[in-house]
């Protein structure tokens, strides 16, 4: 029984611990607004790939 609720204590406090890890991480990249940085970064590579694609201009 008590090895039972030694089990259950570590389980629930790695979900509780992952949970906060994932938390903060979030919290960080909203608080820094790393997404839009991020995208900001990858918008000249984005460019010159779709760039290169050749269209079919027909109308």
């Amino acid at each position: 029984m008590n090895n039972l609720k030694s089990k259950l204590l570590k389980a629930l406090m790695g979900v509780s611990l992952g949970a906060l890890g994932a938390f903060v991480v979030t919290f960080v990249i909203y608080f820094w607004n790393l997404d839009m940085k991020l995208t900001s970064v990858m918008e000249g590579i984005l460019l010159k790939h779709y760039d290169k694609i050749d269209r079919d201009q027909h109308l």
